[in-house]
């Protein structure tokens, strides 16, 4: 069935012929009702997933000191980052798949417009700063400590938030002026802006190059510098075959397949201009399910410390008879 804007009068005297819509509807993955519930247990299980994982590896690094290092820190981070890319929109899908009509208000609209740009933007720069942790530790492990000190790693962490600050508020500039008058259909499960700047009521083909080229400048210049550093590090690598080199391997491939994971799609969204809005739908849920429950995966399947130290801290906290104990002292305390 066609869904209809729900539209109010305009203020101006001048705008008397014109409405202004209120509300969107998302199309979401599926028009199928059948398959709703189907989507709303797999996607709950897979969010869940997502912030079991990533608040595992916050907690491993944080209570685990031998973890208290340059590349863990900036791994938590990671992980946190993760988390708020899955939480910007994914609630509200899995919510939506209990609905038949689901809409959101053009506020809640521009919102995530914001929070999709501010996430993906901060992790682009996180990755790069993981990508310069690296380098360091491979090509000048003697200074690794002096340089990637505690308040360079703080330094990195904010410039990736400030970046994604600054991205997000250039992209939403784009929009939060243009007239949205008459469709009102999003044909994602959340509002992305090239999908949004397409049912305004004026031409914006210029809006959507000044779009392309201002996240196409940040995946981009993002990507190659990831490229150059782990080409660097890679040739370094080789020339230095002794078995210490073994971990730095590992460690490598892990960060270059977290990359390739996150960057493929970005860059088929905002940059190729050839791809179809089933492919980008496709690829959106990739980068904002797949990618942040895959990032646990790779890091703690291919790394024996976080291996080592999440098994410590399971043995620390889940011994037989603590967990027991401890509820059996809560028990007493409200009964006392």
């Amino acid at each position: 069935s066609i869904q209809v804007a729900r539209q109010v009068p305009a203020k101006s005297m001048n705008e008397t012929n014109h409405s202004r819509v209120t509300e969107f509807v998302l199309l979401g993955l599926s028009n199928s009702q059948e398959l709703q519930p189907f989507l709303f247990v797999i996607f709950s299980l897979l969010y869940l997933a997502i912030l079991l994982g990533n608040f595992l590896i916050i907690l491993t690094v944080t209570t685990d000191s031998h973890l208290h290092t340059p590349m863990y820190f900036l791994l938590a981070n990671l992980s946190f980052v993760d988390i708020c890319v899955a939480s910007f929109a994914t609630p509200k899908m899995i919510a939506d798949f209990l609905v038949e009509q689901k809409t959101i208000s053009f506020d809640a609209c521009l919102a995530q417009i914001f929070f999709v740009h501010l996430f993906t933007g901060s992790e682009m720069v996180l990755l790069v700063s993981m990508a310069y942790d690296r380098y360091v530790a491979i090509c000048k492990p003697l200074h690794y400590m002096t340089i990637m000190s505690r308040r360079v790693c703080i330094i990195l962490v904010l410039i990736s938030w400030l970046v994604g600050f600054i991205h997000t508020t250039s992209q939403l500039a784009f929009t939060i002026n243009l007239p949205f008058c008459g469709p009102n259909q999003v044909d994602s499960f959340f509002c992305d802006l090239p999908l949004v700047t397409k049912l305004a009521c004026i031409d914006t083909y210029v809006v959507s190059l000044l779009i392309v080229a201002d996240s196409g400048f940040l995946s981009m210049s993002s990507f190659l510098l990831l490229v150059v550093s782990y080409t660097v590090i890679l040739i370094t690598v080789r020339k230095r075959s002794s078995a210490s080199m073994a971990k730095a391997r590992s460690t490598l491939t892990a960060h270059v397949t977290v990359v390739t994971l996150f960057f493929g799609p970005c860059i088929f969204i905002y940059v190729w201009p050839f791809s179809s809005y089933s492919v980008d739908k496709v690829l959106a849920v990739f980068y904002t399910i797949f990618t942040p429950i895959l990032n646990p995966i790779i890091y703690t399947l291919r790394n024996k410390e976080m291996k080592a130290a999440m098994l410590k801290l399971k043995s620390r906290y889940l011994k037989s008879g603590q967990v027991s104990a401890a509820i059996r002292n809560v028990l007493f305390l409200e009964t006392k």
